[in-house]
């Protein structure tokens, strides 16, 4: 695997990488917060990215963007809006014009303004590529919602439609680039389509109590499974799963696969220093400098 030029020796890890958005002062998505989190001694930026109505490829986590309108909450999936409906929601490029309000709905489920100290436009994948320090990693997740069906014909044109932007970037040739997805057949197809880029396979690997119809994401073992069937190179686990299940590791890498882990607890210090310890090859961590400045410690 490719790795970035800031590929930190004493960290012994060979990958550390920042979920979208974990640099809280910044709103997420935005090349302002990559930015910041470029200043930090990591890998790679791990960013979802959805395909709006008119094909262009664009990065926003949540399945749904929310704004209020004369004091209703308005909910609209990111893939029913064109780029430029997109881009209207949150703070404008153009100086002095005001974009749609951006709302949250929090654990509990209501419903806050999504205000940070420093905010940034919503951006295109190109945009990523083309502005971020190019010296950063990207982990691509590929975003599907987990309510809906899809179609071959839809994953594979939804595919493409993002592998023509990376494809075509004149600033994606030197930078390391891993997709992932939690969609098993969007993970196969990927790694079909292209075989000049890593392709991971998320899963919660069964931890909580949440399990799918598809039982290639209930267990470490079925997803083991999937990436030795499918071609693919690694696994990202939930980081609980690993823990409490420590022979899985063995397991990964006895079948010649990588293994990163992601999930709250590697925002514990001392969780990521065990990780090192058991040969994890990469942790995705929301707290980026409190583990960076505790790992070169």
């Amino acid at each position: 695997m490719s790795h970035s030029h800031k590929k930190q020796a004493q960290t012994e890890l060979e990958q550390i990488g920042i979920k979208e958005g974990a640099y809280k002062s910044p709103k997420e998505n935005s090349i302002l917060s990559f930015n910041a989190a470029a200043k930090f001694p990591i890998d790679f930026i791990e960013f979802d990215v959805q395909v709006t109505r008119d094909n262009c490829p664009v990065i926003f986590h949540d399945n749904f963007i929310v704004t209020q309108e004369k004091g209703v909450i308005i909910e609209t999936r990111v893939t029913d809006l064109t780029l430029a409906d997109f881009l209207c929601f949150g703070p404008q490029k153009e100086h002095g014009k005001a974009g749609k309000p951006l709302f949250r709905k929090t654990k509990d489920g209501k419903m806050l303004a999504w205000i940070v100290e420093k905010d940034g436009p919503l951006c295109t994948l190109q945009e990523v590529f083309d502005k971020v320090e190019q010296s950063i990693g990207f982990n691509i997740e590929l975003k599907f919602d987990d309510e809906m069906f899809y179609k071959h014909e839809q994953l594979n044109h939804i595919l493409r439609v993002i592998l023509q932007v990376v494809t075509e970037s004149e600033c994606a040739k030197n930078r390391p680039i891993i997709f992932s997805s939690f969609h098993p057949d969007a993970a196969i197809l990927m790694r079909k389509l292209q075989d000049r880029y890593p392709v991971f396979f998320l899963t919660k690997g069964g931890s909580g109590s949440e399990l799918h119809v598809d039982t290639r994401r209930n267990s470490v073992e079925e997803a083991i499974k999937l990436c030795l069937e499918g071609g693919l190179q690694g696994i990202v686990c939930e980081v609980k799963t690993i823990l409490s299940s420590l022979d899985a590791i063995p397991k990964i890498k006895n079948s010649n696969l990588q293994l990163f882990t992601y999930g709250q607890l590697n925002n514990v210090a001392e969780v990521v220093h065990l990780q090192r310890w058991m040969g994890m090859n990469g942790v995705i961590v929301d707290l980026v400098q409190e583990i960076t400045e505790a790992l070169s410690g």
